[in-house]
């Protein structure tokens, strides 16, 4: 318990929670067999489904998925996701980077929403008439269900709280316990060893998760390099061109990549990684392409290099995660120093963590 102690204490010092959403109108409505002047018994529901229909074409909101996938998108390629689903790990290294990003994005959505708004009530009026239009084709009673769209619209004040950009940042932590003076006197003593026990138990289950979690981060990272290094060596198979510069400029992004990834600190691959870098990527694709000899030597590297990270991914990675967890020991000596000066620092991380509780 007390390694795992040790373990959670330095993951939270290597980085953050983060939690980003994206919230805008769908401008969608689910119809009913009421809605279309249908008995509700008669409609067999085995075959047919009414499902959501539009209420404004589908294009008018493609601004706003394009920058809830941009957003999606950047968590995904800087952060590792943390329990199941309990948030996403952000590594210090890659904090200031991904935080200005997500700052452009949100005055980008912020942009689309003013336009939106502004033209809300003229696409509101047009839906209508299209809707109207095509009742008339449709159904029986074609005002019933123009009502039922027409509902379906919010007013222009409550359309204003149907978008949202949310970035949160939080820090996990093991919960301390119940102190007594937390607890009223008719309380009786069952109650308080449930709600202990309740504690320990979720600090368990956090530590195994923890654990858990570092392992698969390193896991992660090795899958990766294999994966991108088979795609290099299929592309130059089969492309027109052979070795394409931007088939090597891929490799050298992951690795720069990696290295602010890299919190848990795997340094033989990152080792391995360097030596790929040094030995193959200082020369430009057309060398490749122009002497067989040298393009024999970069595919067989990435074929080693894919080789030897899908072997590290199949190691036990229990000693690179007790090795991590070791930094915890330090926790103490660290925090009793003076403080450096405001920035993105280790030890300035605590100040820019917002314990979530």
């Amino acid at each position: 318990m007390q390694e795992n102690n040790h373990l959670l204490d330095v993951l939270t010092r290597k980085g953050v929670l983060l939690n980003v959403s994206v919230r805008y109108w769908r401008a969608t409505k689910k119809l009913t067999a009421e809605d279309l002047g249908l008995d509700p018994e008669s409609v067999e529901k085995r075959l047919f489904s009414l499902g959501h229909k539009n209420l404004i074409p589908r294009g008018s909101l493609q601004s706003f998925a394009l920058i809830e996938s941009r957003s999606h998108a950047l968590v995904d390629a800087c952060t590792f996701p943390f329990l199941n689903g309990l948030g996403h790990f952000l590594p210090n290294t890659r904090l200031e980077e991904t935080m200005g990003k997500l700052a452009k994005l949100e005055q980008e959505f912020m942009a689309e929403k003013d336009v939106f708004l502004g033209r809300y009530s003229e696409m509101r009026a047009l839906g209508l008439a299209e809707w109207r239009e095509a009742a008339t084709r449709l159904v029986g009673d074609p005002e019933r269900l123009v009502e039922k769209i027409e509902e379906s619209f919010p007013t222009p004040e409550r359309m204003e709280r149907s978008f949202g950009f949310t970035t949160q940042l939080f820090q996990i932590s093991v919960p301390d316990g119940f102190s007594m003076d937390q607890i009223s006197l008719d309380e009786q003593q069952d109650i308080i060893r449930a709600r202990e026990q309740a504690v320990q138990e979720a600090a368990q289950r956090i530590h195994r998760g923890v654990e858990s979690f570092v392992s698969d981060c390193v896991a992660s990272l090795r899958e990766q390099t294999a994966t991108l290094c088979e795609e290099m060596l299929d592309s130059m198979k089969s492309g027109k061109t052979g070795v394409h510069q931007k088939t090597l400029n891929r490799l050298v992004k992951f690795i720069d990549e990696f290295k602010s990834l890299n919190f848990v600190g795997d340094v033989e691959l990152e080792a391995q990684l360097n030596r790929v870098r040094q030995e193959f990527l200082t020369r430009p694709a057309e060398q490749y392409r122009d002497s067989a000899f040298y393009r024999g030597k970069l595919q067989s590297g990435l074929q080693s290099l894919a080789d030897t990270a899908r072997e590290m991914t199949r190691q036990d990675n229990r000693q690179l995660v007790e090795q991590f967890g070791q930094l915890g020991r330090r926790k103490l000596h660290i925090d009793a120093e003076p403080l450096a000066e405001p920035g993105f620092g280790e030890r300035q991380d605590d100040a820019l963590m917002m314990k979530a509780g």
